[in-house]
């Protein structure tokens, strides 16, 4: 008898899983109460990535000039914008459901709740269906973040789910939060053409990353007339409709407040892992309600995994699917076999912002603040050919190395395409290769990638 797999949810974790699992001969279920692919995943990342490349376009039309050319103002069609997203999800969507029927794998649309270490119970439009399992993945994902001091309406105050694209567009959008999610809302919506202010709770945008690359987007922001309130907090979002039209009231801990047609809050996530009666399965979950694992995956419950924004890992869609890929070998037995477990710390991650942000491995700060021995090295794409000729020399490469062996420990890029060249370092990074390996790669030219070559020597 094939071994019984349940998965709840359907995202990058869960998919993976099932399509990993179903070929390796196991009976698998896939329960999903939203949208198969996942709600974080088709719902936040796509949607906003989609948004960013329209306000991209946009941008670089605003830069015809220095490439010789006459300078058009492009327009957006909001309608068109909305279509456009709506394709490109329902494409992927379609693309992932037929995937998994392809291997034999079961799609049940319900909320599940466990009722026990092997037993699952699934609410769907037909009715209730019990399900056994001799393995589990929770792969649940996550929700925006939303604090007690204001309460989002979908119309002026906004979530990020919100926003792709909003009702009406902002004339001018305050941001609150300027991590990760922040800084892509303030690019994508100041690409777009509306005025922005973004509330910086300490005096960097990006705190957790290298000083060097949040001054680059800061530079670029104030270039395009975003408004940085530094040393802020918000505590408090009001709606009003008086004789300056209808807007939203944002109030700071330090008694600043701005005026604007629209707020968005962009302050992280929660773990969806209430209501699906992970305590009846005995789970461990960790004070802020995510599932505590190990190095394979496993929550407590020996048979019972997580996977994506719901283990605590990295909130990364590939981290999720690397994830998922893991579990699915471990739960079929391969992890006897050669397996290399994850190392959260040489995943690589990039922010879409313009210029790009990418960085993987060890960082700059984190390698002082222990006070190890590194070698850095940096160039700037202005002085890259293909950065000129592209007519956007913003931003540099930075290779982080063993200064003893040569071996590449991590690096940093910000400027054009640094999400596709990241993945030269992050390879480095995970194969242990030397600065040598990569100088003596025979690289294109003219590319930005050879910014990659001259940082390794």
């Amino acid at each position: 008898m094939p071994l019984r797999f349940v998965i709840i949810g359907g995202g990058p974790a869960g998919n993976t899983a099932a399509t990993y699992a179903a070929r390796l001969g196991a009976e698998v279920t896939v329960v999903e109460r939203d949208i198969i692919g996942g709600a974080a995943h088709l719902w936040d990342c796509i949607p906003s990535k989609t948004m960013i490349a329209t306000g991209g376009a946009m941008s670089f039309s605003r830069r015809m000039r220095g490439m010789g050319l006459e300078q058009h103002e492009a327009e957006i069609d909001p309608r068109a914008l909305e279509e456009r997203i709506e394709g490109i999800k329902g494409r992927l969507r379609s693309s992932i459901s037929g995937l998994l029927e392809s291997q034999g794998v079961r799609m049940v649309m319900g909320s599940a709740r466990l009722l026990g270490p092997h037993e699952v119970e699934v609410q769907t439009v037909a009715g209730t269906e019990r399900l056994q399992a001799d393995a589990l993945l929770v792969g649940t994902g996550s929700r925006p973040r939303i604090p007690d001091w204001c309460e989002p309406d979908s119309d002026r105050i906004l979530t990020t789910r919100d926003c792709y694209p909003p009702k009406t567009m902002p004339e001018h959008i305050a941001v609150i939060g300027s991590g990760v999610t922040g800084v892509e809302f303030v690019h994508m919506f100041a690409s777009l053409g509306c005025k922005v202010t973004l509330v910086v709770s300490r005096q960097q945008v990006l705190p957790n990353k290298d000083p060097e690359v949040a001054a680059v987007l800061e530079d670029d922001f104030l270039r395009r007339g975003v408004t940085l309130l530094k040393g802020a907090r918000a505590v408090g979002i009001d709606r009003v409709d008086d004789e300056q039209g209808s807007g939203v009231l944002v109030r700071c801990d330090d008694g600043r407040i701005i005026r604007a047609s629209h707020a968005v809050l962009a302050i992280g996530s929660v773990p969806n892992t209430d209501g699906l009666g992970l305590d009846s399965a005995g789970v461990e979950l960790d004070r802020n309600g995510y599932i505590v694992i190990n190095h394979h995956c496993q929550s407590n419950q020996a048979h019972i995994y997580a996977a994506g924004d719901v283990s605590g890992k990295l909130p990364l869609s590939s981290v999720a699917s690397m994830q998922g890929r893991k579990v699915a070998e471990h739960v079929m037995g391969l992890h006897t076999r050669e397996h290399r477990h994850l190392d959260y710390d040489k995943a690589a991650s990039a922010i879409f912002t313009e210029p790009e942000i990418a960085d993987v491995g060890l960082a700059e700060a984190e390698a002082f603040a222990a006070g190890r021995k590194i070698r850095v090295t940096k160039v700037p794409f202005s002085a890259t050919p293909k950065a000129l000729i592209n007519n956007d020399p913003r931003g540099f490469v930075k290779i982080i190395s063993d200064p003893a062996t040569g071996v590449v420990l991590g690096g940093s890029i910000v400027g054009g395409a640094a999400a596709e060249l990241i993945s030269v370092i992050a390879l480095a990074v995970t194969a242990n290769l030397k600065v040598t390996d990569i100088v003596e790669s025979l690289l294109v030219h003219p590319a930005l990638s050879e910014a990659l070559a001259e940082a390794a020597e």
